[in-house]
């Protein structure tokens, strides 16, 4: 059964680059036909999706954050990365890591808070 944990400091400064991984156990990151994509939740709002990484490496990004927005991948610790730049305090929310094919399977992690905040 696969797992997805978040790691990642829950405190950021204004103006700096939010950096977040997401460990994968139980399966490959390059198993086919899977999408690894961060998702997060602000305070009052619902769930943003924020972009992916394709088990082949290709990358989507949301439009709106797409020029703030890097997703990478390790597939020798079978992690994948989300870095966001230029953070502001509207940035603050719960992030979480997921993995979801085009058949509607879904699978997070349990989330992690971060704060932005001098």
């Amino acid at each position: 059964q696969v797992q997805l944990q978040e790691s990642g400091p829950g405190l950021v400064k204004p103006s700096q680059t939010l950096s977040l991984t997401c460990t994968v156990s139980g399966g490959s990151i390059t198993t086919s036909y899977y999408y690894y994509g961060w998702i997060r939740q602000s305070p009052g709002k619902g769930l943003e999706w924020m972009g992916a990484i394709t088990y082949e490496g290709k990358n989507y990004y949301s439009p709106s954050l797409k020029s703030r927005t890097s997703i990478s991948r390790d597939t020798s610790k079978n992690q994948f990365s989300l870095q966001l730049s230029s953070v502001t305090p509207e940035d603050t929310a719960v992030y979480y890591c997921a993995r979801y094919d085009l058949d509607s399977t879904f699978v997070s992690g349990q989330g992690t808070q971060v704060t932005i905040s001098s």
